[in-house]
């Protein structure tokens, strides 16, 4: 059962990203404020979720969220700072977008590089626990998504329409046969396909 809020005194937004274990490709992020009421009986982990329920609920989340916005940081950006920070960075960004500021934010995982001077609070698993964080989840989600089938036109052969960029076996032997794109992140080790990386 998720809730709706974690606090309810000050106006709380919740964060997540998508795509941090792709080679290729942005990762995206999205802060979402949700009405203090907001229920919703599928709303949940965006992994947890078909692609068809996925898109359906984003409709809904921008449909009755107070506010909400995603932003990304692109592979070049990633490979200068590393996937945690640019994680952090792509979430600030989001937060910044925001038609309203929050005083409260509740983020997805256990780490976070603090918003300049907003209160936070990390919740492991998160997007499984809380409303807005959810909604993020399902929003970085799926914009990540609508951008990887949009440059899998490009390069067709990475297979991006199908896997968005992470490291399937047939990513890693096209990396491997045909090299880096410019829009891998050349700091993520692309191993033996025959090898699990997980």
């Amino acid at each position: 059962m998720l809730l709706a809020r974690y606090q309810y005194e000050l106006v709380e937004a919740g964060c997540d990203e998508a795509g941090r274990g792709c080679l290729a490709g942005p990762v995206f992020a999205a802060a979402v404020i949700l009405p203090h009421d907001f229920d919703h009986p599928l709303l949940n982990d965006s992994k947890q979720l078909s692609e068809e329920i996925r898109y359906k609920l984003r409709t809904e989340i921008e449909e009755k969220a107070i506010a909400y916005a995603v932003a990304l940081v692109d592979n070049i950006e990633i490979d200068e700072i590393n996937i945690l920070n640019a994680s952090f960075l792509a979430m600030h960004r989001a937060i910044e977008k925001l038609s309203i500021d929050p005083q409260f934010l509740i983020i997805d995982g256990n780490r976070f590089n603090k918003y300049k001077k907003t209160p936070h609070q990390c919740i492991v698993e998160g997007d499984a626990k809380y409303f807005s964080i959810a909604a993020a989840s399902i929003l970085a989600k799926t914009y990540r998504d609508d951008f990887m089938k949009q440059i899998a036109t490009e390069h067709p052969e990475y297979d991006w329409h199908s896997n968005k960029g992470y490291p399937t076996i047939k990513h890693r032997e096209t990396v491997l046969k045909m090299g880096f794109t410019p829009y891998h992140r050349r700091t993520f080790r692309v191993t033996d396909p025959q090898l699990s990386i997980f």
